[in-house]
This record gives C-alpha cells, structure tokens and sequence, in this order.
C-alpha cells in the first residue's frame, strides 16, 4: 500500500487507508475544476501502478460521489464525465450507505431492513430461550446495527431516525414480552436502553472524552481544539480594555 500512498499524496490528494479498502478526496468552490483534474491524473496514476505489478483495479468495487448543493453537484457531474468519470448518487462506506444529500435514508432503510428480518428470527425461539440469552442474541444482531457508526446519524431530525426507534422498541417488547399497545418508555428504562436519539449523543460525546484524554486516534484528536476563553480584564492583544467613559 505505500507506492499508491506515494502517488496519492504526489498529486497534493487527501486519503485515508482501511484495511482493504482506501478513500481519496478533494474539496471544491464553485467554478473550480483544478482538484478533479488531479484526482482524474491520480486515478490514471494508480491504475497503471497497478498494471504495472500485474494488478487489476476492480471498478465494480470503485465509486466516486460528489457531496454538496444539487447545482453544484451537477455542474461537477457534467465535467466529471467528460474525463470519462461517472459519479454514483451513493456509496458504500465501511458498510454505511451515504448519499450526496447526507442525508442517510438509504442507510436507515437497509439498517432497519436487517435488523427487523433478525428480530423475527429470534421471536420465534424467544420461548425456548432464556432471557439473558435472549437479550445477548437481541443486541448481537440488532442493538449492534443500531450502534454501528451512528455517530454519523447526529444532527439529522427526529423523524430521520423515527424508523430506528421503532426496531428498539420491537426488541424491547420481544425481551420482555410487553404488548405492542403498551407504553415503552418504562420498559426502555427497567432495561437500562438509551432510546436512539440519545444513544447516537452519547457516542459523539465518548468519542469527544476520548479524543481529549488522547484514547482516539492522532487524526481526531488533532481536530479538537480546547476552547480557552480571553479574560474579562483582558482584550485580545493582551492589555487592559479602554474605558469608554474615560
């Protein structure tokens, strides 16, 4: 992986590595086409990297998505294609669904498919199993999918996530054989489950608490910045503030 790193970063391109799997990006304002060039040049670069060391770059598996206003995005698209680049609507990232708008409907229309066809596989053993066995299958194969990178979902509106909530609430009342009219708050509460909303805040804030005590990676730790307030005594080139009345 260090010799396509190397051409990466020759062509002034940001990227990051994963374990099989590696992302590259630019940033554009409006009008600018000079990044897409480089990452054309780049891609081409690559490609014959890999040719080269008898390699194949897969394009089932390469996508390219344009994150923005719509009208940029299709200003972006038409130049793209004329360098022989398709961008797609959306992609797959480490297993979440992101599209150019951000707003994550696909993702939360394949994670709810997923875990509602895992939920009524364990509702129908719930009888022949015990229900702290029952709870460990519940969050194996559907509290996990609720969690897996929802981090991502902060910021989106209520109704974004309502279709989430309504999984943990169908787990809950498999759990606890609650009736599905009943109330479910109380049953979230006896169980000691944050409702999805809350869940995704507490993940954004463990990854803050960690990124501050250095238990994050470099990457995310160097983004935050402590904020040190200016003394009330003191303006910003520290003296004393002038007396107005003086």
């Amino acid at each position: 992986m260090l010799p396509p790193g190397q051409l990466i970063r020759s062509n002034n391109i940001s990227y990051h590595n994963y374990a099989d799997d590696t992302q590259i990006y630019v940033s554009l304002t409006a009008g600018e086409y000079g990044p897409v060039d480089s990452l054309s040049h780049c891609l081409q670069q690559i490609s014959a990297w890999m040719q080269n060391n008898f390699l194949q770059l897969n394009s089932n598996k390469t996508e390219l998505i344009i994150f923005g206003p719509q009208k940029q995005r299709e200003r972006v698209s038409s130049y793209l294609h004329s360098l022989s680049l398709k961008p797609s609507n959306q992609v797959r990232n480490l297993g979440v669904i992101m599209d150019s708008d951000l707003n994550f409907n696909s993702h939360i229309k394949s994670v709810t498919s997923a875990a509602f066809y895992h939920l009524k596989n364990i509702a129908k053993i719930k009888n022949i199993v015990s229900k702290p066995d029952l709870e460990i299958l519940i969050h194996a194969f559907v509290s996990s999918r609720l969690d897996y990178c929802n981090g991502l979902l902060t910021g989106l509106s209520k109704r974004a996530v309502k279709q989430l909530q309504y999984i943990q609430n169908a787990a809950a009342q498999v759990l606890t054989r609650t009736r599905k009219y009943d109330h479910i708050s109380p049953v979230l509460r006896s169980l000691h489950w944050l409702p999805v909303a809350q869940r995704k805040y507490f993940k954004a804030a463990l990854l803050v608490y960690k990124s501050l005590h250095r238990r994050a990676p470099k990457y995310i730790s160097d983004m935050l910045v402590p904020y040190e307030p200016i003394s009330y005594f003191e303006d910003l080139r520290g003296r004393p503030p002038v007396d107005s009345q003086s």
